[in-house]
Parts: structure tokens; sequence; C-alpha cells
């Protein structure tokens, strides 16, 4: 025990340890402002998915041509510049000018496009028959892929709802460009002030990492129920 005490001691006595150390409550509550905005943003991004999807199948022209320039566009541009373009170009005009509102916004914006090429996937990949028995029982389009189609797709678009979700949480960092004290905001901060690069971004990063690796193990779990379910 006098070892690792000794241990211990001695990384009190490095300067970035310190830092660290003293400002972990500090990033854990960057942590958890970081997945309120991803948790928001993929919440938001699931109902637009959702109409994306739908619309991208949609036999009316206009609503798929709606959906191919929205998923098109959020999927052909990167995130920094649409929030960017939205915190200080488009939301403003409608008197949101507050960057928590706006980074979620934007994020669910983002997310919404990926979303929607999943969900297009997983109504994609249930079996054709299924609508045709469907309407073969009475049910009209809108009943079958209400009580049949999206049922048995939603099993299948689960795994990769978990995966945008890992992506979209490493993805937020960049929110902190418009002052969004989630994790990312707060390491620049404290590297600002203690010039401590190695440790404090090596804590950071770790919890970025744990945060991911959790969530991962979430998604297998979940997979691996779904398949034996």
């Amino acid at each position: 025990m006098s070892g690792f005490y000794g241990i211990i001691d001695s990384l009190f006595e490095i300067r970035g340890f310190q830092v660290v150390y003293e400002n972990m409550p500090y990033f854990l509550e960057g942590a958890w402002i970081t997945i309120e905005v991803t948790a928001l943003s993929v919440a938001m991004g699931m109902v637009l998915g959702l109409f994306a999807g739908l619309f991208r199948l949609s036999k009316n022209r206009i609503l798929r041509s709606i959906s191919v320039a929205y998923i098109d566009f959020f999927r052909g541009t990167p995130l920094f510049v649409q929030i960017l373009l939205l915190h200080f170009g488009v939301l403003p005009y409608f008197g949101v000018d507050e960057a928590f509102t706006s980074a979620i916004i934007a994020c669910g914006l983002n997310s919404g496009a990926y979303i929607g090429e999943i969900v297009r996937a997983g109504i994609q990949a249930v079996d054709k028959g299924q609508m045709e028995a469907a309407r073969s029982l009475g049910m009209n389009e809108r009943q079958a892929m209400t009580y049949i189609i999206l049922p048995q797709a939603y099993k299948i678009v689960i795994p990769p709802l978990i995966n945008e979700f890992i992506a979209l949480l490493k993805d937020t960092s960049l929110v902190s460009t418009i002052a969004v004290a989630e994790l990312t905001y707060r390491g620049n901060l404290v590297y600002a002030n203690t010039y401590q690069a190695a440790w404090v971004w090596g804590a950071v990063a770790i919890i970025y990492f744990v945060i991911t690796k959790s969530l991962g193990l979430l998604g297998d779990y979940v997979e691996r129920r779904l398949a034996t379910g």
C-alpha cells in the first residue's frame, strides 16, 4: 500500500495531473452537456429522419424531391459549416441566438439526414411480401406501413441508430466554436489557462472514449438481444 500511495503522491507533484484532478468536475459537467446536446439532437433527428426516409420512398414526386434535397444537402456539406451557417446566418432571423439551441438544431438537422437514409434502408430491408400480405388483408398502404412494415424495420435500424448517436456525440465537439460549454469547449478554456496540452487534451480524449465505449457496449448488447428476440 505504501508503494501505491507513493505513486499517488508522485502524481500530485506533476503540474499537469494537478490541473486535471482540480478540473475533473468541470470536465464532467461539460461531458454531461455533450450528452444532452447529442440526445436532444438525435431525438430531433429521429423525427426528421422518419419523415425524410418515408418521403424518400414516397410515390409523390414533390415529397420525394424535398427529401432528396434535404438529405443530400446535410450529408454533402460539413457539419462545421452547417453550425456556423445556422447560428450566425439563418437562426437569428427567427429570433434564435442562443448557442445551445443553435447547436441542437444544427446537429439535429444533420442527424436527421443520416437517420433518413437509415430509415429508408431499414424499410427496404423488410421483405416486400409483407406489404403484399398486408394489402391482401384489406389494409391500405398507410396502415400496412404503420402496423406491419415499420415495426419490423425498427429492429433493423436500432444498431445503426446507436452508431449514429456515437458518431454525433463525437461531432458535437464542433459546437465549441459557437461557445457551447460542452466538453471540448471546457477543455480549451482549461488549456488556455494552464498550457498543459498533453494532460488536458488527454483527459478530454479519455472522457470521450469512456462515453463512446459505454455506448458501443450498449449497442452490442441491444444487437444481441434483437438477434435472439
